[in-house]
């Protein structure tokens, strides 16, 4: 019990060196899930062995402690653990024709390695390479589709800018190409597609976000005018909105699984809203709102029979028309 207070100390002087918005009493309490006074001796504790600790007074009176730069630069260290997350990560991204995000944590990966001490990483190199080549990943089956790099750098310069794109889109119903002005907001990554998230700059559609499949996309350009993201648009609840990565209006969504599948069922998050109901018949009923009747067909299927959805009514009797 004494090791792992001392590793909670240790954690906490890290987070309070890694924000400089600081860390209150309250934070400490539920991240290390003790009671105030706890946090308080744990705090004081941070204050004798860091006098260099820094407080803040912010609104409402509420005091926040941070540890400078620099303070904690040879207590901090590297597990052959985390670095072997770190490259698991890395594996994942190329998966998942992420090679952009895989690029951008390696380079992370690189500047941990570079500074941790000589002495140290022989010691933690074999470990992590020994926990790397214990790791195994089950290919996810079908296709999957190549995007130009190039084009996802150039429309993640423009988010972080704020500058509308120009992009020419395959459409593949129709065969053509269209020229589109958007004002990029992010991208979500989907099972079967990822997708740019965009505002028309032209006024088109008034307000609405589109999705625009990313291998659709042929060529960017990044144009010199700025835009003013819609007030309120929040990446996150957008994509809770759907159940997978096609939008449409929300509708009531419940699912009853039946006995023979109803423990596994309960592992699984459907949607971040669900409701789950354990039934007296041993069956299990999911509900949750959310659109994408398209990708909800797709993962029902997974299940077979012994899925039935009950709402919404007419699910089954609009797959008969």
């Amino acid at each position: 019990m004494a090791y792992e207070k001392t590793y909670d100390l240790l954690d906490l002087a890290i987070w309070m060196q890694s924000t400089r918005e600081g860390v209150s009493l309250n934070e400490i309490a539920a991240k290390f899930n003790v009671s105030r006074r706890t946090a308080e001796r744990m705090r004081d504790m941070i204050l004798n062995h860091f006098p260099q600790t820094e407080e803040i007074i912010c609104e409402n009176n509420i005091k926040r402690w941070y540890i400078p730069q620099g303070t904690l630069k040879d207590f901090i260290q590297f597990s052959p653990e985390e670095l072997s997350v770190l490259e698991t990560a890395c594996t994942l991204f190329a998966n998942q024709q992420m090679s952009d995000k895989q690029q951008i944590l390696q380079n992370v990966i690189h500047k941990i390695k570079a500074g941790i001490k000589p002495d140290v990483f022989r010691k933690i190199a074999p470990d992590a390479e020994a926990l790397l080549e214990a790791e195994g990943f089950i290919c996810r089956p079908g296709p999957k589709l190549l995007i130009d790099q190039q084009i996802i750098s150039k429309i993640r310069q423009a988010i972080l800018e704020c500058h509308s794109i120009r992009i020419v889109y395959h459409n593949k119903t129709s065969g053509k190409e269209s020229i589109n002005t958007l004002d990029p907001y992010g991208f979500l990554y989907g099972e079967r597609n990822h997708y740019l998230v965009a505002h028309h700059s032209d006024g088109y559609c008034a307000d609405e976000i589109h999705n625009f499949i990313l291998s659709n996309i042929k060529k960017v350009e990044i144009t010199d005018t700025p835009f003013v993201p819609i007030a309120g648009f929040n990446l996150q609840e957008y994509a809770k909105q759907s159940f997978g990565a096609f939008h449409e209006p929300a509708f009531e969504v419940e699912w009853l699984f039946d006995k023979t599948v109803a423990q596994e069922a309960s592992l699984y998050i459907f949607h971040p809203s669900q409701s789950i109901q354990r039934n007296a018949d041993g069956s299990l009923t999911v509900k949750f709102k959310a659109g994408g009747r398209l990708e909800m067909d797709w993962h029902l299927y997974t299940w077979g029979e012994h899925v039935k959805v009950i709402k919404p009514q007419d699910w089954y009797q609009k797959h008969q028309d």
